[in-house]
């Protein structure tokens, strides 16, 4: 493997919890809201230590975004979480109205992303919440790797004014990404560099990505890999040098290959610098019930399906 090893595999929803667990000791003007889904967001800590500080909506998620948007009126800073599906989908109308419209500082925290949801099929699963979530003016979308950086993610997304969808994961991942990192909105992070190709991705993907690029590196191929932990805004700069420099991409994530972070990085490219690109995504299409490793594979998320489109980018350059 690269320089990065897995310290563990943890799930991204407890870096989410521990993050709110910093902040609740850190920032008295943190509230957490809830939609009956307290154990799955892991934030009894948070809970435990400050009773008045955290509201049980219910299974009411149109109320929370609602009640989240009136609490930043009196300077609170709220974190209301439930599943991704539920935290988008359901309430789309409540984010643009009462949040995104009127640039609420409002945090919504969107758990069990994707189809590694599993086995709770396709009705709880969501692959179009990045593209729902990033065409909403104003608003940050986040989409953090491993634990560390789920709370790295989770305590900057306090400190940065403005509507943030912060979305994470169900299923135990390699963690490894640096416990004490600088989190950064809207600026990628270089993991590995390389002279043939450029691989782009997100979430669950980038580990995957990595590897992919040391399987490929025995094969001679060259990869430069790049976490880009925020889809909005993107850090096009750190795009744009490595299509320079590898003259082609590809990019990862779980998620719609319509509306995605592959969606954004070929728009970059194709206004700044137009180069070949190949889509690691679901494509146009719902999940289904399984293990997440099960539909990882079915969907061709993961290291695999990452090598294949490396092989028939570079013969497109």
């Amino acid at each position: 493997m690269t320089k990065y090893t897995d310290q563990g595999k943890q799930d991204t929803r407890s870096g989410y919890g521990a993050g709110m667990t910093e902040l609740g000791r850190t920032n008295p003007n943190v509230v957490a809201l809830c939609a009956d889904l307290v154990g799955s967001l892991k934030i009894q800590t948070f809970i435990d230590e400050n009773p008045d500080r955290f509201f049980q909506v219910g299974i009411a998620e149109a109320n929370m975004m609602g009640i989240a948007a009136g609490m930043t009126i009196g300077g609170k800073i709220p974190f209301a979480s439930t599943f991704a599906n539920f935290a988008t989908g359901r309430v789309y109308d409540q984010i643009r109205q009462s949040i995104a419209y009127s640039d609420k500082n409002v945090k919504i925290c969107a758990s069990h992303a994707g189809v590694t949801l599993g086995e709770d099929g396709a009705t709880h699963q969501i692959l179009e919440d990045i593209g729902l979530m990033k065409m909403l003016p104003g608003m940050t979308v986040i989409n953090p790797c491993d634990f560390n950086q789920t709370k790295a993610a989770t305590l900057a997304s306090a400190k940065h004014h403005g509507p943030v969808y912060l979305r994470f994961g169900r299923p135990k991942v390699a963690n490894f990404t640096p416990v004490d990192q600088k989190f950064e909105i809207g600026k990628a992070v270089l993991l590995s560099e390389g002279a043939d190709v450029s691989i782009i991705a997100t979430g669950h993907l980038v580990w995957q990505s990595l590897i992919a690029a040391e399987n490929l590196k025995n094969q001679g191929i060259s990869c430069e890999v790049i976490n880009i932990h925020t889809i909005k805004p993107l850090d096009e700069k750190a795009i744009l040098d490595s299509a320079k420099k590898t003259g082609c991409v590809v990019t990862a994530e779980e998620h719609n290959f319509l509306g995605g972070l592959g969606e954004s990085v070929a728009r970059t490219l194709a206004g700044h610098h137009p180069t070949p690109q190949e889509f690691v995504a679901t494509k146009d299409t719902f999940g289904e019930s399984g293990t997440p490793d099960q539909l990882m594979d079915k969907y061709g998320l993961n290291a695999k399906a990452i090598e294949a489109a490396v092989h028939r980018v570079i013969k497109r350059k």
